[in-house]
């Protein structure tokens, strides 16, 4: 699947987030921020996500997910530290 393709189907199912996704065969990285994160455990952050491409998964189409979830606030203070980083 295309990043376009996962990103578009990411943002009808988490309406209020912003998605960045990139792809690498089967193999795809997402990173998502939004308010629908407050308050949960990071299990639960990705189980949104998963149910969300869950037929993408047992289909095939995608074979492996690593992902980044943030609220605003948590992606705000994530880039701050990645920008005052001597590697970053």
């Amino acid at each position: 699947m295309s990043p376009e393709a996962i990103t578009k189907l990411l943002k009808a199912k988490l309406p209020d987030c912003e998605i960045y996704v990139e792809v690498n065969g089967s193999r795809c990285h997402i990173t998502a921020i939004g308010e629908i994160f407050e308050g949960k455990r990071p299990v639960q952050r990705q189980q949104l996500v998963y149910r969300a491409l869950s037929t993408q998964i047992s289909e095939g189409h995608i074979h492996a997910v690593a992902m980044n979830t943030f609220t605003s606030e948590e992606w705000h203070d994530e880039k701050q530290v990645n920008c005052d980083s001597p590697l970053g």
